[in-house]
């Protein structure tokens, strides 16, 4: 939402907003001249000429029945983001893990590398403090979101599909129905287009629907060895970096520095530059632009780092993704205890997948568990982070309230700490950092 009233604001349009809590992006917006209300109020002077909303504001939000009620004109952002993506060359990552990297990768390579740019990130690029990059349009760069279907409203040139696990099955009612929207998505790339698909996602086509996307698009897998794109010789360095080798079609480019750590995001970075080789940046920059990229805030970001303490901060919020950010950090950290602390995200996905989450917070060493964050939902009887703590096995497994948290930290100092989330677990992280450093 932030990203749309910047392109928007950019462009001349006068932008005015609500939003829940004040945050730094609201804050940015507001230094730069955008008119933002924290209160869910009418006021007289709101006579827009077009109103762009979130599935994320309840049908309560006294805002939204105003509006609706007004006469003016309503759009979804996703809709919006499609109005704005189909006259233009547009590059659309998707995937239930994974595209924000990417999208970022992407949207900073070609930025770096001079090429006119606007790439919408559903998170914080450290390398520009903000989710937006503007330098033109000759291509947008747009995260493909799969909650609400919203990404079927872009019709991309060049799309990419990371990954396609089951989420989000308070909208889709079923994995089925997940991976037909994902199809779907797939069937909106410009016909003659290029599709970049994960070994793992061709798994759910019959041969029959695969020889017809073949047909359609210029297909191009990534993900193993017998893949179009994969990275291969892949090391972790001591700072938290990665290097390794592309493999390119029938190329193998060596040396390659990646700032993040994890095969999962050497795998995004993969993609991320065999979208800009495709469209004709030469190698030698787009290996400098990836070695300059910084990463994401709260995905596997480093909040402190110092002689006693590591601590890390990560969105993940589901299974797959607490997966990759505790074995990323177990593989870097080894022979030291890992602590991490827990928000589960939305009641339904708490419901759906407690076992998954269960699973997964056993590899810690000391896995401390916050209540539900519901997010725009209401409660579900009986769904709680109890039934996830019922399921571990590991011995020192808690359910902390913020405050229980910051007294534990506090006195004991774990050597590695992980907050992981996508909830308001975020507002305690200034805290945390204070304590150890």
């Amino acid at each position: 939402m932030s990203a749309l009233a910047e392109y928007f604001f950019k462009r001349g349009v006068k932008v005015s907003g609500y939003d829940r809590v004040e945050t730094p992006l609201t804050q940015q917006l507001a230094f730069k001249g955008v008119q933002i209300s924290y209160e869910d109020k009418v006021q007289s002077e709101y006579n827009p000429d077009l109103i762009i909303y979130t599935p994320a504001i309840r049908s309560t939000s006294h805002l939204m029945q105003h509006f609706a009620n007004s006469g003016i004109k309503m759009m979804k952002r996703s809709e919006v983001l499609g109005l704005i993506s189909s006259s233009e060359k547009t590059i659309a990552i998707a995937g239930t893990h994974g595209k924000t990297t990417t999208t970022a990768m992407v949207s900073h390579i070609l930025y770096y590398s001079g090429i006119e740019v606007t790439g919408f990130v559903g998170g914080i690029m450290s390398n520009y403090d903000s989710n937006y990059i503007d330098s033109g349009s000759e291509y947008i760069v747009a995260e493909a979101d799969e909650f609400d279907r919203s990404f079927l409203t872009l019709t991309p040139a060049i799309s990419a599909v990371l990954s396609m696990d089951a989420d989000h099955l308070d909208i889709y009612g079923g994995s089925e129905e997940v991976t037909i929207g994902f199809k779907d998505f797939i069937n909106k790339t410009k016909k003659g287009g290029t599709v970049y698909l994960h070994r793992s996602v061709i798994k759910n086509f019959t041969s029959n629907e695969w020889e017809v996307v073949q047909e359609k698009y210029k297909c191009l897998t990534f993900g193993d060895k017998d893949s179009d794109i994969f990275a291969s010789n892949i090391l972790p360095q001591k700072d938290g970096s990665v290097t390794f080798d592309l493999n390119y079609k029938t190329r193998l480019y060596t040396g390659l520095q990646l700032s993040m750590p994890g095969n999962h995001n050497v795998s995004n970075a993969t993609v991320a530059m065999a979208i800009a080789l495709e469209i004709g940046i030469p190698i030698e920059k787009v290996t400098v632009a990836l070695a300059a990229f910084k990463g994401i805030k709260r995905r596997f970001e480093y909040v402190v780092q110092n002689k006693l303490n590591t601590y890390i901060d990560d969105y993940a919020h589901h299974p797959e993704e607490l997966r990759n950010a505790i074995a990323t950090a177990k593989d870097l950290f080894q022979g030291k205890e890992i602590y991490g602390i827990f928000q589960p995200h939305l009641f339904s996905r708490t419901r759906d997948f407690a076992d998954g989450f269960a699973r997964e917070l056993d590899q810690l060493d000391y896995p401390i568990l916050m209540e539900i964050y519901p997010a725009r939902e209401l409660p579900i009887e009986n769904v709680n982070s109890q039934m996830i703590l019922d399921r571990m096995t590991n011995p020192n497994k808690q359910i902390m309230s913020f405050k229980e948290i910051l007294e534990f930290v506090n006195k004991n100092k774990p050597e590695v700490l992980m907050t992981l989330g996508a909830g308001d677990i975020d507002t305690i992280v200034p805290k945390i950092k204070i304590i150890l450093s």
